[in-house]
């Protein structure tokens, strides 16, 4: 577990700093609090972020839950996985939105692989 334990912690990070890149978007733009629009480049910033914390709920309980059923090593590749497509999707949304696809596939889809994996090991395991 630990390898999914270091997934976990590092995708809390990821969107740490991506929450830091929202603050400075925010100074460097000029967009006061509370105000969340003002500014392309800040709102693509904040979409990352919050796009990011969408994703999270659904990732983090899934990593754990398909690391109980199932090896924790795979899961947390799986995972890893996730993070790459988090930086793939920043770069890509800052610098064009339109192009952000490639990025949020590599992290929806390991996400959902993880939420699957969840469900059949907790089916499996019911039926034993």
């Amino acid at each position: 577990m630990l390898w999914v334990d270091f997934v976990a912690l590092t995708a809390l990070i990821q969107y740490f700093v991506f929450s830091i890149f929202v603050g400075r978007a925010r100074a460097r733009y000029g967009i006061k609090a509370p105000a969340t629009t003002g500014n392309e480049m800040f709102e693509r910033h904040y979409r990352v972020q919050m796009n990011t914390l969408e994703l999270l709920i659904i990732f983090l309980p899934s990593l754990y839950l398909a690391a109980k059923y199932w090896p924790p090593a795979w899961m947390a590749s799986i995972g890893a996985i996730y993070l790459i497509g988090r930086i793939v999707y920043l770069r890509a949304y800052v610098k064009d939105p339109a192009s952000r696809s490639f990025g949020f596939g590599l992290s929806i889809i390991p996400t959902l692989v993880l939420l699957v994996a969840s469900i059949a090991g907790l089916a499996i395991a019911t039926l034993k």
